[in-house]
């Protein structure tokens, strides 16, 4: 009570507060009554996939009963979870510009579908895009008839408040004009101009969006994902991102939620530099349960372009968690890019260009993003991460290519945090240049769906690539669910063996289980020596040699201490 009455204070005033506190609660009581509660923490044994709603398609089935009977033939052993990218009517942005909320696109589905996935024993996250809405949706079309109930839920902008310095994602205009029968309106665009910010000074917006969240629960989401997040407020003569504002209103939702759905975890998307990105765990106890490791995979990338994992491994030695209520969700690739915002600071400028000319010669793409004095850099390396490691046209033999993805894969799994997998990881996907001649679009190179039963053939085809790599991380998945040396909460630290090996040893939170895990980023076989009283390796069982360790090209090893 106490939380959420104070950052109601400071969002709205002492004047609306009560009020508002007692409309809170209300919604907060009503809604706990129809939520399920469950006490399912965070374990070894818990991963993400990340994928669409028709990542699968069948001719006779909705794509989500589709995805619901795929997912229990295949993924059931694998993963114990699904983030089902926004499966709401939308209008562009692959779902991301949401026409309405509270429904499931009947192209994909109904609620019943979303509901039989959970019941085959899978937690679901669904993403809260809460930053902004269609142009198409129906509170925009009202706000535009001037309609009184959303005449402030979009930011009308007048005259010429100083927004030079607003930081953008993208090269589009920040305002769009819109015609409505009082004149035309300028209105704040941050993403396109089919993506309409919602102006959270107007607390009909907030509680609407707390309505909507607690909705999802109500249907069964276990994670709520806050897309774009750090742009929420608004306020001229600012950068418009990292406001105080925008993390008052993520510990009110955090407070909401604590109180209605405790078992329900927040995860903030904010594709933004390193540090900024910590300050989304607030104290540890009133902000994101969880926050994207975005410095990750640049920082993997650039360990294996060099062969030397000196950068990843000073870096992951500066993490670390501010309470047991909060861990990292660490991936390597989403249905986004590769953001290089994260590594500045961390990377130099010559070492991110780099990055970006190796993605060019993989045959990737690249998204610029517009800097407040005007000039433009790259924001995003659009590739799918199999080619991003390997040249899709280079002469390598597919083990080797296959041996470096899985080891990089295998780098993300050993940190501390839930695993977060793109379904193109899963199963050994290359870039989708197709699909950017089809769309036009960068971000579709690794977006592509597929007929259900062209995918199962290829993964009963044991020698094909989809097969071999799924094949892999089935077995890495397994041995890493069967250790609570990983528990997301369980300590690790980076131990300096050699330059070309990103070592971490993983400490379970009773202290009972230890497990060391080596990965050669080079092209080179080498030779560690270590003091070892004993150990175990953790896929076969075998004793290991309790000093000289010997692993091959891009090979890594998980041992049982």
């Amino acid at each position: 009570m106490k939380k959420i009455i104070k950052y109601l204070t400071l969002l709205y005033g002492e004047d609306k507060a009560p009020r508002l506190y007692e409309r809170t609660q209300k919604l907060i009581d009503d809604y706990r009554k129809k939520i399920s509660p469950r006490n399912e923490g965070l374990t070894e044994r818990d991963s993400i996939l990340i994928l669409y709603a028709d990542q699968v398609r069948s001719a006779d089935k909705s794509p989500l009963q589709t995805l619901q009977l795929f997912s229990k033939q295949y993924l059931k052993d694998a993963v114990s979870g699904l983030h089902i990218l926004p499966f709401y009517p939308s209008t562009s942005d692959d779902g991301f510009s949401v026409a309405d909320y509270r429904k499931v696109d009947p192209e994909f589905g109904n609620w019943d579908d979303i509901a039989s996935i959970r019941r085959s024993g899978f937690r679901l996250m669904f993403d809260g895009v809460i930053n902004h809405v269609s142009s198409q949706s129906e509170w925009f079309k009202s706000f535009l008839q001037n309609d009184s109930k959303y005449k402030n839920y979009f930011i009308a902008v007048n005259g010429s408040p100083d927004l030079s310095q607003v930081v953008r994602p993208r090269t589009l205009p920040l305002l769009t004009s819109f015609q409505t029968p009082s004149g035309e309106k300028r209105i704040w665009t941050t993403f396109s101009a089919d993506q309409v910010d919602l102006n959270y000074k107007d607390p009909e917006v907030l509680f609407e969006i707390l309505d909507v969240l607690l909705m999802y629960i109500q249907h069964g989401a276990d994670f709520i994902r806050l897309d774009a997040v750090a742009y929420l407020w608004k306020e001229a003569g600012t950068a418009c991102i990292h406001l105080l504002q925008t993390h008052l209103v993520v510990r009110f939702l955090r407070a909401a939620l604590d109180q209605a759905a405790p078992h329900v975890r927040l995860i903030t998307e904010t594709n933004v530099p390193h540090e900024d990105n910590l300050s989304y765990f607030g104290d540890g106890t009133n902000e994101a349960h969880l926050i994207y490791n975005f410095a990750l995979p640049p920082l993997t990338l650039h360990a294996f372009q060099k062969g030397n994992a000196q950068v990843l491994s000073d870096w992951a030695g500066t993490l670390s968690l501010p309470s047991d209520k909060a861990t990292f969700f660490n991936f390597l690739a989403s249905h986004d890019g590769i953001g290089l915002n994260p590594v500045r600071g961390i990377l130099s400028s010559a070492e991110i260009d780099s990055l970006v000319d190796r993605t060019v010669v993989h045959g990737g793409l690249i998204s610029s993003r517009h800097n407040p004095d005007g000039i433009q850099s790259p924001y995003e390396m659009n590739i799918n991460y199999f080619d991003a490691l390997s040249n899709p046209n280079g002469s390598e033999s597919l083990d080797v290519q296959i041996d470096r993805f899985m080891t990089a894969q295998a780098i993300m799994l050993s940190l501390a945090g839930l695993p977060g997998i793109y379904f193109h990881s899963l199963f050994g996907s290359r870039g989708w240049s197709e699909g950017v001649k089809r769309t036009g679009h960068p971000r579709a190179i690794n977006r592509e769906k597929y007929q259900v039963d062209a995918l199962q053939n290829e993964l009963a085809d044991e020698n094909s690539l989809r097969a071999k790599v799924f094949r892999r991380y089935r077995k890495l998945l397994k041995a890493r669910s069967g250790a609570p040396a990983f528990d997301p909460h369980g300590a690790q630290k980076i131990l300096n063996v050699h330059p070309a090996l990103f070592a971490i040893e993983r400490i379970s939170p009773d202290g009972m289980s230890r497990v060391l895990c080596l990965h050669n980023v080079s092209a080179a076989g080498l030779s560690a020596r270590m003091e070892l009283k004993a150990a175990i390796d953790l896929f076969t069982g075998r004793p290991l040699p309790a000093s000289d360790i010997v692993l091959g090209p891009h090979q890594f090893l998980w041992m049982k201490l």
